[in-house]
């Protein structure tokens, strides 16, 4: 056996475990942090704040008796409260029965009912705070397209007459006036793939007919992991020359042979810097969201297509990148959600349902296209952790919340009993769902 040879994969698990794990910890910080701080301020005392499980690596205790601690299984953590009998929550009935009514209150069995549903809801809503924040920020440090089809950068491509310029104001694209954004995509819609496009811009005051290239050409702005793209090593920037021997100019062109190719191998012809590469892959059957919901089975080679140039940007206000934030989480959320029920209804593929290992190897390809992308999938993953949470499945958050409504309505909580048994249950199903998932990473496509 070539030791040597196995270097490069030991070091490529190294580092796709150490993105999941980094992920996972930050996640779990800000969900458990949650729980936490909402308890505090609601007069619930917490004695251990855990990330990860088992054998504890590092611990502190705090001025407020709060140990808080790092566990050398990171796939998860818990905050034990006062009068709490294990990292679930479930009650110590012992320890609350020598305790007297002022320490009862402190905790979370002896608290009264708005305060132990704060303290469970805070968990989701502080990862979804935590998303909104992130794509908040994305949206203030990139800006956002301006109304008008202004020149952004212009991006390198191979043999084109780059004669657009940054600042450059379009007024015609393919001869077809354009007013804005809209009248430019519109425009585009109906333009005929081709090398160089004539243009008419305002620049500088000056209005000038210049050559620049197709708006859309094949050039790669993003590869999604876990894709016969990234498999295949493409990058964002490469430009796709030719499909099976057929010149493109146009992602369009890429995308209809992709969507009729049935699954068959594609030979791709790719320029990269200046330099020309070839590369075989083979496209997938991927279950994709449509705008209008539900969803749409495509043949996909985990490709996405971009401008020739980027669209000028401005900065938004605070309010303005919030409200874009929080659009996106809730994009996230709705879609996931979507994606369930489809699956469930078999609409689509069990398959679309990823496990701990796909997530793993998207966290590793995340973060080897960089830090920005990284940060953005974990807004992604915080997102579908709270969602996850807000299941009304037993040991989740939800299904505590869906007790603490019981309580609401009927005047008390279920019983010790009935609440073993709904603990057990919920947790054989999890732990079912978990199987199931971690299966599709094994044995599907």
């Amino acid at each position: 056996m070539d030791i040597l040879g196995l270097v490069p994969s030991f070091g490529g698990l190294f580092f796709t475990l150490a993105a999941f794990v980094a992920a996972l910890l930050v996640i779990v910080t800000v969900h458990e942090y949650g729980h936490y701080i909402v308890g505090r301020w609601s007069g619930i005392h917490a004695e251990v704040f855990s990330i990860g499980f088992g054998p504890v690596l590092y611990s502190r205790q705090d001025l407020r008796g709060t140990r808080w601690q790092l566990a050398l299984l990171p796939f998860g953590g818990y905050v034990k409260f006062m009068g709490d009998a294990d990292a679930a929550s479930g009650k110590d009935g012992a320890a609350m029965s020598h305790m007297s009514d002022a320490d009862r209150r402190h905790t979370m069995h002896g608290a009264p009912l708005w305060a132990r549903a704060a303290t469970v809801a805070a968990g989701p809503v502080f990862n979804f705070i935590f998303s909104i924040l992130i794509f908040s920020t994305f949206f203030l440090v990139q800006g956002v397209a301006t109304d008008l089809p202004v020149v952004g950068k212009v991006h390198p491509l191979p043999a084109t007459s780059h004669e657009l310029r940054e600042g450059d104001r379009i007024l015609e694209v393919g001869g077809v006036p354009v007013a804005d954004n809209a009248d430019f995509a519109g425009a585009i819609e109906t333009l005929p793939p081709a090398p160089e496009v004539r243009y008419l811009v305002d620049r500088d005051g000056a209005v000038t007919e210049v050559t620049g290239p197709y708006p859309f050409p094949p050039r790669v702005s993003g590869v999604q992991p876990q894709s016969a793209a990234i498999d295949a090593g493409l990058k964002v920037g490469d430009v796709i020359l030719a499909i099976n021997g057929t010149p493109i100019t146009a992602f369009s062109e890429l995308r209809d042979v992709i969507g009729a190719s049935e699954g068959k191998p594609q030979v791709l012809d790719v320029w990269r810097d200046g330099a020309r590469l070839q590369v075989t892959l083979t496209p997938r059957r991927k279950d994709i969201p449509l705008a209008a919901g539900g969803f749409e089975t495509r043949w996909l080679i985990g490709l996405s297509g971009g401008m020739a140039f980027d669209p000028q940007t401005r900065t938004p206000g605070p309010f303005e990148a919030i409200q874009r934030g929080a659009q996106q989480t809730w994009y996230i959320a709705t879609t996931s959600l979507s994606g369930l029920y489809h699956m469930v209804t078999g609409a689509i593929s069990s398959c679309n349902l990823t496990g701990p290992i796909g997530i793993a190897e998207t966290s590793g390809a995340m973060a080897s296209q960089g830090t920005a992308d990284f940060i953005w999938f974990i807004a992604i993953l915080s997102t579908a952790v709270g969602l996850l949470n807000l299941f009304p499945v037993p040991v989740l958050d939800g299904g505590h919340l869906v007790f603490h409504a019981y309580e609401a309505v009927v005047g008390k909580p279920p019983s010790d009993l009935a609440l073993r048994v709904l603990m057990a249950g919920g947790l054989t199903i999890l732990l079912s769902l978990m199987a199931f998932a971690l299966g599709n990473d094994l044995f599907c496509p």
